[in-house]
């Protein structure tokens, strides 16, 4: 069987300042954001990649309006393909922002893969990081709910059969991507190194523009390069455009 890609909505971010996603660019703008996991299927068992946000909190701990339909739970997304959450088997976090990790106990047989530098940097990081992280006063980061799941990996790793890790630091130290070879071509889901199809394909006279948030520019930049370096179509993790073709094959 051929692998695929399927993007499922698990919520929706309301009025975000554009220079968040699209670096110094579109002052006075606003936009508002799925949140998207990803399925990798037809190998031996589903590869879910990213689990969203807890929207319960989003209010309080990170002062964003979000909302997310009984429908895009998680949980809920994955059964309408079929997948109960503990056939899982592995989840990648493409980094250990809140909006990306926070579900990750909602798989309980899956071991959760980050990068070695994500981990170390997630537990302790600078000060106007820790809120990304989900370390808020008086509340415990969700992602923490899982950590006992948590696998650390090291830069680049085959993870199944035409799956492959892609280390693509610079948003955060130990952001990662997926690498997915389908049959129709090669697909990275780039987590959030790329946001928006707007990133990756510039209007202006940069190539590329990286996100508004990020902990390294000139790593970050590196990655972009990288991207390209791999003659994959890229799948940002932020952009409606991907929940309106879902299917990726």
């Amino acid at each position: 069987m051929a692998l695929s890609i399927t993007a499922l909505s698990v919520g929706r971010a309301f009025g975000l300042h554009m220079p968040c996603l699209t670096y110094m660019r579109g002052w006075g703008e606003s936009a508002d954001i799925p949140l998207i996991i990803f399925v990798v299927e037809g190998g031996d068992a589903p590869i879910v990649v990213d689990t969203g946000a807890d929207v319960s909190r989003a209010w309080d701990a990170h002062g964003l309006r979000m909302e997310q339909t009984a429908d895009e739970r998680p949980d809920v997304a994955l059964r309408s393909l079929g997948i109960e959450p503990d056939e899982v088997r592995i989840v990648v976090n493409t980094h250990m922002h809140w909006d990306h990790s926070a579900n990750n106990h909602l798989f309980p047989n899956a071991r959760v893969l980050v990068q070695q530098r994500e981990l170390d940097f997630a537990r302790n990081p600078v000060s106007w990081n820790r809120r990304l992280f989900d370390i808020v006063p008086g509340l415990s980061p969700a992602w923490q709910q899982a950590e006992a799941q948590l696998s650390p990996v090291e830069g680049d790793n085959e993870l199944a059969p035409g799956v492959d890790l892609v280390a693509l630091p610079g948003h955060t130290p130990g952001s990662q991507g997926v690498l997915v070879e389908t049959a129709g071509g090669r697909y990275l889901i780039a987590g959030d190194c790329v946001y928006l199809y707007d990133n990756w394909h510039s209007d202006d006279d940069a190539d590329h523009i990286p996100p508004g948030y990020f902990t390294d520019l000139i790593a970050h930049e590196n990655s972009l390069h990288k991207i390209e370096s791999l003659a994959c179509e890229v799948i940002p993790s932020h952009d409606s455009r991907v929940v309106e073709r879902k299917i990726f094959k």
